[in-house]
């Protein structure tokens, strides 16, 4: 059984005591891939780190996060644009809007967005998409903007039915994390609608630990949770939840 997590933070300050271990552990828990979204200017060094010292199952990727979007966000595109002659990354973002802790950049934040999927489409690569209180908007300016032909991931999903038929629609896949396992999350009921074709799996290490781990730090071990209630609400084997959801990964970074 292989599992691929497709979004985890493993570079930030939460795991400096024990990130190599954490990377072992996923590994002990048939985690095959992490993908890294990257924050802003500043993470993009510790990011590269991690790769190169796991470079068989940590993949980096490139952006600019919303939350790190402020008066002076162009001048970080253009420091976070120049690593691309340097090297490849598996996708861009962790790119998007996020309306839930602060609307004093949404302009700013919006103009970053379409900055960054031109970067998708460019250099032909997946976009990972943060959306917190603002995935109607989001969806919003991926569709005005018609970026037709991207691909990539909603991470977070909590949306509904017809949010997540408007994403499949666009050729995204629904990320799907530890809420998944919340009490009273709804996400269940929304998933019992929706394909497995447009499922792939993530933690958001180090936060939204899935039961019974929540409220304490997430890491990518602990996939197997998010991916053992996926196969209960979808009255699925839990080796076909992981070899359709690791498939789906595998489309979506084609690349590496």
């Amino acid at each position: 059984m292989e599992l691929i997590d497709t979004h985890a933070h493993l570079y930030v300050e939460n795991f400096e005591e024990d990130r190599n271990a954490v990377v072992t552990r996923a590994g002990e828990a048939s985690v095959a891939g992490i993908y890294l979204p990257n924050i802003d200017a500043s993470t993009v060094d510790p990011m590269l780190a991690l790769e190169d010292r796991h470079p068989e199952i940590c993949h980096a990727m490139i952006g600019l996060h919303p939350c790190s979007v402020n008066v002076k966000f162009e001048e970080d595109l253009k420091q976070l644009e120049s690593w691309f002659s340097r090297r490849t990354f598996a996708g861009i973002g962790e790119t998007g809007t996020d309306l839930y802790w602060d609307k004093t950049f949404k302009e700013q934040q919006i103009e970053s967005l379409v900055i960054q999927l031109g970067w998708a489409k460019a250099y032909d690569l997946p976009v990972i998409l943060h959306s917190r209180e603002s995935l109607d908007l989001t969806l919003e300016i991926i569709e005005k903007h018609h970026f037709t032909g991207l691909t990539g991931i909603f991470h977070c999903f909590t949306g509904t039915v017809e949010q997540a038929r408007r994403i499949i629609g666009l050729g995204f896949y629904l990320g799907i994390g530890g809420v998944l396992t919340f009490k009273n999350s709804g996400l269940d009921a929304t998933l019992d609608q929706i394909a497995m074709d447009h499922i792939v799996l993530e933690t958001d290490s180090p936060y939204l630990a899935p039961v019974p781990h929540r409220g304490k730090r997430n890491e990518p071990a602990y996939i197997q949770l998010v991916a053992a209630r996926l196969a209960e609400i979808s009255n699925m084997d839990l080796k076909e939840i992981a070899r359709k959801t690791t498939e789906n990964a595998r489309k979506v970074f084609k690349r590496k």
